[in-house]
């Protein structure tokens, strides 16, 4: 098979072409009304995506890392108080416990799955503990009943990272069913282009089921307003734009069909894989569904430098995502003891041998066996 032309990670471009029409109305309208920020459709979009979620309210942000920051900011945490993350994730999800004054937590994950590992979790329990954030990553929820269960039991706050994971359905051991992002005390997401569901620049939100926190949220979000030039708080200037609200609204409208795409393409992925003693390949949990955010490997053996080089030569991208784990990061360093180290076996083994492959909606068939073919020839 000859090299496919320009082979990317996500391909955006090829996802837009199949809605120009929808996109292009939908940014030509707020241009028209020039309403470019707070206009309809934002208000618009949170209306659809809080039906789509099953979730009381949805606020609109700037980005996802805002989100987390406000999350953190209405909960009223105090300088000190301890925030458990998992170690193996972007560190967005920590820097904002950091910035706020808060003492970020950092606790292993499990090897299988890459989300917090629970016995971690409970051994990272102190007094001082006043929220847990767990990561939905690359696709698939983290194991929110039993975080619920210690949550609950210790009063503590769960905010909910999902921002690689909107879209994906929760199902609880009773039956019942939560879209991420519903089943904690705030749920926050990115809307970054590459996500399952991307705007085309920045943005992002928040979800709760409580009144009071939303009320809050909605506040420290617009300066600490809840009357014009009546500021109760300290906030900070955090809102959707216009017009990505416009276009993730258009988006959301395909984002099941997005999210089997990326299924189907990973269950190709799977049985290429799946009789090579050097690679892994990802496995899916009974609480959660996956929507493969990314199709993430794990190498056996395996020189993974080498092998990228490799694939580049063949025009074949493929990224690490992450070649460091948070406690290795100098950024957290204060944060991070002799001892600690030792408590990361696993995030440091995921460190040093996952690989993620193309994956996005507008992969074909022919273009995953070239990728295929191409990473077993070269094992």
């Amino acid at each position: 098979m000859s090299i496919p032309s320009n082979l990317q990670m996500v391909d955006l471009k090829g996802q837009y072409l199949r809605i120009k029409p929808e996109v292009d109305a939908a940014i030509q309208e707020v241009i028209d009304e020039t309403a470019f920020i707070k206009g309809k459709q934002v208000a618009q979009f949170e209306v659809e995506l809080a039906a789509y979620l099953g979730v009381k309210h949805v606020i609109g942000c700037a980005n996802g890392t805002d989100a987390l920051q406000l999350a953190l900011m209405a909960l009223e945490l105090k300088p000190g108080d301890e925030v458990i993350t998992p170690d193996f994730t972007f560190i967005a999800t920590v820097e904002v416990v950091a910035l706020l004054g808060l003492k970020p937590i950092l606790v292993d994950v499990n090897l299988d799955d890459f989300t917090i590992n629970i016995d971690a979790l409970k051994k990272a329990i102190t007094p001082k503990t006043k929220a847990i954030i767990p990561v939905h990553l690359f696709g698939q929820c983290a194991n929110m009943e039993a975080i619920m269960e210690i949550a609950n039991d210790k009063g503590i706050a769960v905010v909910e990272d999902l921002a690689q994971a909107t879209g994906s359905t929760y199902y609880f051991s009773n039956g019942n069913s939560a879209k991420a992002g519903t089943i904690g005390t705030i749920g926050c997401t990115s809307f970054f282009p590459s996500k399952n569901l991307g705007c085309y620049g920045d943005g992002g939100a928040l979800f709760t089921n409580d009144d009071r926190l939303a009320e809050e949220i909605r506040s420290i979000a617009n300066h600490g307003m809840k009357i014009r030039y009546h500021h109760d708080t300290i906030g900070v200037n955090s809102r959707l734009d216009t017009i990505q609200a416009a276009i993730l609204s258009v988006k959301l409208k395909h984002l099941d069909e997005y999210n089997v795409a990326r299924q189907e393409a990973a269950m190709l992925y799977d049985s290429l894989f799946r009789d090579c003693k050097s690679l892994i390949i990802p496995q899916r949990v009974s609480w959660s569904d996956h929507i493969f955010h990314q199709y993430t490997l794990r190498l056996v053996n395996i020189d993974r430098k080498r092998l990228i080089e490799k694939l580049s030569e063949k025009g074949i991208p493929a990224m690490v995502y992450y070649p460091i784990p948070l406690h290795k990061q100098k950024a957290l360093e204060p944060y991070v003891n002799e001892k600690m180290v030792k408590e990361y076996p696993n995030s440091i083994m995921l460190s040093e041998s996952v690989l993620s492959l193309p994956m996005h909606t507008e992969l074909t068939q022919e273009v995953q066996h070239y990728i295929a073919d191409n990473v077993l020839s070269l094992l």
